[in-house]
């Protein structure tokens, strides 16, 4: 079961795509956070999800809201990843030991050694705000993301 709306979000530290430490408790009364959890990089409905958030990231800085991505794949892979989309948001290894972070937030699949695709809006207080948890195939609406982030007070 994923994280429930209003529960404090688990802190936690993982290295983005620049071997850089992000701390959610570092967003803490400074900016919502939109935790993105997807399965793998480099597949095609992750790569389509990606290519949106970049192509709509001035909606989401306009929300005063910091788009993190989380998937067990290592900081190089992210690293190439990113440079390929353009991405320009962390994301953040949850390599070792695999989807602990994932698993936090009840969004990592043991079975299938990958993070379930959900995204999570934490709030500038630091609790769970929204969660949507989408099947592997499908693709998130960013407008009823940022639909949801707009009404995070």
């Amino acid at each position: 079961m994923p994280i429930a709306v209003g529960a404090a979000a688990p802190d936690f530290v993982l290295k983005d795509q620049n071997q850089k430490e992000v701390k959610l408790s570092d967003f803490a009364g400074k900016k919502n956070v939109v935790l993105v959890f997807y399965p793998l990089d480099w597949s095609p409905v992750c790569t389509n999800e990606h290519a949106c958030f970049v192509n709509d990231m001035k909606d989401f800085q306009k929300l005063d809201a910091e788009v993190l991505g989380v998937s067990v794949d290592s900081v190089w892979s992210h690293k190439a990843y990113a440079e390929k989309m353009g991405i320009q948001y962390s994301l953040l290894a949850d390599f070792h030991p695999r989807g602990a972070m994932a698993d936090k937030f009840g969004l990592y699949l043991a079975e299938k050694g990958i993070t379930g695709r959900a995204i999570v809006i934490i709030s500038k207080a630091g609790k769970v705000a929204w969660v949507k948890n989408y099947d592997i195939p499908s693709l998130p609406d960013l407008k009823e993301v940022a639909a949801a982030l707009a009404q995070v007070k």
